[in-house]
């Protein structure tokens, strides 16, 4: 656990949280912790049970807003993280006071890290501020992850029309079902945003608030952009299974035509191989070779008007 002194975007270093009891002359206090920290935490600054309920529970929390007595909101909203295989989401808890915001976490969060020098080039000063960029950068970071779910979709893309392979249907599969999973999550976190733009919060300035509006339209745009990436996810089984019919055909009109080539031959081989005691051909000096020239010259000729009709 780390308490800060944040002046105008400047930590100070503190040693205890009780020294954040008392509203500071200038600034705000910043306390990042975890979720041991909480038991320390509860009674110093009167943090709700229900919230730290909601902290301590390692079940997935629904992105919300919860106005509590004592002045104190507290806040449930999603990071994003994606490594190529799976998306990852994971809470970050932020009780919000008149002087003081504590974020909760069980994994260090890269905007909790990234957030620092945003503060200091925006001069930040109060809690809401605070709050109101580390809620633009988790939602900025949906769009990052957006990109690269689409480089991974163009990938697959290539890689179908390419070269098919059974493996593709499974990669399909499941980056859909993560797609769909996201998307169900994105809802809730949408209306968080909503409450954040439009609903009279004592602690969020009027002049602050409007600037939610603009994280509110990123939060819509990336759940549109899912909401495309599903119809490719579509597509793209689509085009897997018109890819498998396509190649199955290929085969098909390679074996089709191979057989067409023996079908003279064939028809020779059945005229010659009869057991009759008279066949004139059958006594002729260099009979056999001439069947076998012919044989060859039928099938080469075959074989050379189906490559120049590109049938083989």
């Amino acid at each position: 656990m780390r308490v800060r002194l944040v002046q105008h975007g400047i930590f100070t270093e503190l040693e205890h949280p009780s020294a954040a009891l008392t509203p500071p002359e200038d600034g705000f206090y910043w306390i990042d912790a975890n979720v041991e920290d909480l038991m320390q935490l509860q009674p110093l600054f009167h943090l709700h049970e229900l919230a730290v309920e909601d902290c301590l529970s390692e079940e997935e929390q629904r992105p919300k807003l919860e106005v509590y007595d004592h002045g104190q909101y507290f806040i449930v909203i999603n990071s994003i993280r994606f490594d190529d295989e799976e998306i990852f989401l994971r809470a970050l808890n932020i009780f919000l006071g008149e002087h003081y915001i504590i974020t909760v976490t069980r994994q260090k969060l890269n905007e909790l890290r990234t957030i620092k020098p945003v503060l200091l080039r925006e001069k930040v000063h109060r809690p809401d501020r605070f709050l109101y960029h580390l809620v633009d950068l988790v939602v900025d970071n949906y769009f990052v992850v957006a990109d690269r779910i689409e480089i991974r979709i163009e990938k697959l893309e290539e890689d179908i029309l390419m070269h098919t392979r059974k493996s593709h249907l499974t990669e399909i599969i499941g980056l859909r079902s993560e797609i769909l999973w996201l998307k169900k999550v994105l809802g809730p976190q949408k209306e968080l945003i909503a409450t954040l733009n439009r609903r009279e919060l004592q602690l969020i300035d009027d002049q602050l608030q409007k600037y939610f509006s603009d994280i509110y339209e990123n939060a819509v745009k990336i759940a549109e952009t899912f909401d495309t990436y599903r119809d490719l996810m579509s597509n793209l089984r689509e085009a897997y299974q018109s890819s498998l019919a396509n190649r199955a055909n290929e085969i098909m009109r390679v074996f089709t035509a191979i057989t067409t080539i023996f079908m003279p031959l064939t028809v020779i081989i059945g005229i010659y191989g009869m057991n009759f005691d008279y066949i004139p051909e059958t006594h002729l000096k260099y009979g056999y070779y001439i069947v076998l020239c012919v044989m060859v010259l039928v099938g080469g000729g075959m074989f050379y008007v189906f490559r120049k009709k590109d049938w083989l």
